[in-house]
């Protein structure tokens, strides 16, 4: 049974006690977690969860749980080393041809995996100084080598469609950055705010414009929120997804599945599968790597080549990205005498998506 959506965003354990979203008896602990981390549902999300079933896979991403107050060992404020790599605030340069920019520390929902949880909500800096956002401006305008930029934070559509102008705007008339990729979470938690008036605002020239979009079940992509969608690849503004793998809410092959299934549906393409970060209170969330290559394994065999993003773990300590899907190859010595006369020292096995392997090249 899902509930009558509320007409306003739930920020307070109680809000959700009410709504009958979370019980009663949980209501001091989830206080003492909504102490710690920010909490906030959107209605348009809230709508989505069905009260009767204990293990809602939207409740699981969004409604605080006890679990979180558990910090397990090896668990970080920064689990990906966002600081070593910060020269300036709202900055990370980790990569050569590519910084982060972080605008805002608000989002419009609050996920409870979150690896940013410590940086952002209620109590912490809302958004980048005046000073602080024109030192990022001239950090990247005096590196050539920046190519793209990814706004991020907190949820950059958060700000206002005229302050997005600016930025855009700041942005497309650095002659060397030719990419402005925004990572949202807004198109399904609150798509009525990807107005016409936001589209417009998210294209400037100089720059080409691409959005990220973060969902984590299909059922996130409701008929609002894949029109929201819709109006920025109708406006030319192509579209990739993020999502993080979550236990109980999209370890199976078949949540996997329809996840990306409505994401190619969306003409959004599979980008990253993240593979859960190590933030505090997380633990209970996280799948091990092995089940993450399992999966990652049956979804190669199940679904469209369309449909596969790259299986990916942030390394801690600021590493950077790296892949961490199964692997189909493996070398193996070659015993045919005739070839190895002729230097072929090597073949490879090979496996395809039934399991099974094959020599390459096969043998003669």
């Amino acid at each position: 049974m899902t509930k009558a959506r509320p007409a306003l965003t739930l920020r307070e354990p109680a809000e959700l006690v009410e709504q009958g979203l979370a019980p009663a008896s949980a209501l001091s602990a989830l206080e003492r977690v909504a102490s710690r981390y920010a909490v906030a549902l959107t209605p348009e999300l809230a709508g989505l969860i069905d009260t009767s079933d204990p293990d809602d896979p939207i409740a699981r991403q969004f409604i605080p749980s006890a679990a979180e107050l558990d910090a397990r060992p090896g668990e970080n404020a920064d689990p990906i080393g966002d600081y070593p790599h910060s020269p300036v605030p709202g900055i990370v340069h980790r990569y050569p041809d590519r910084v982060l920019f972080k605008l805002v520390h608000v989002c419009a929902v609050y996920c409870r995996f979150c690896f940013r949880r410590e940086m952002v909500g209620p109590g912490k800096e809302s958004a980048l100084s005046d000073s602080a956002y024109r030192a990022a401006i001239d950090y990247i305008r005096a590196h050539p080598e920046v190519w793209e930029v990814i706004l991020t934070g907190g949820d950059p559509l958060m700000l206002s469609p005229r302050r997005l102008a600016e930025i855009m705007t700041d942005l497309a008339s650095i002659e060397h950055v030719r990419i402005i990729r925004l990572h949202t979470r807004v198109p399904v938690a609150d798509p009525d705010r990807v107005s016409d008036e936001m589209v417009a605002a998210l294209k400037a020239e100089g720059a080409t414009t691409w959005v990220g979009l973060h969902a984590n079940h299909a059922r996130e992509l409701t008929e609002a929120a894949r029109a929201a969608c819709a109006r920025l690849v109708d406006a030319g503004i192509p579209m990739v997804s993020q999502s993080v793998l979550l236990r109980g809410v999209n370890d199976t092959i078949e949540a996997l599945s329809d996840l990306m299934r409505a994401f190619v549906e969306c003409r959004i393409k599979p980008y990253y599968l993240h593979h859960g970060d190590l933030a505090p209170g997380t633990a209970h969330l996280r799948t091990t790597l092995a089940e993450g290559q399992e999966l990652m394994r049956q979804l190669r065999g199940r679904v469209s080549g369309l449909c596969q993003p790259d299986y990916v773990l942030d390394i801690p300590g600021g590493a950077g990205k790296s892949p961490v899907g199964p692997n189909y190859v493996t070398a193996v010595q070659n015993t045919a005498a005739h070839e190895r006369e002729r230097g072929m020292e090597t073949r490879y096995r090979i496996a395809d998506y039934c399991g099974d392997t094959h020599l390459y090249p096969p043998e003669t």
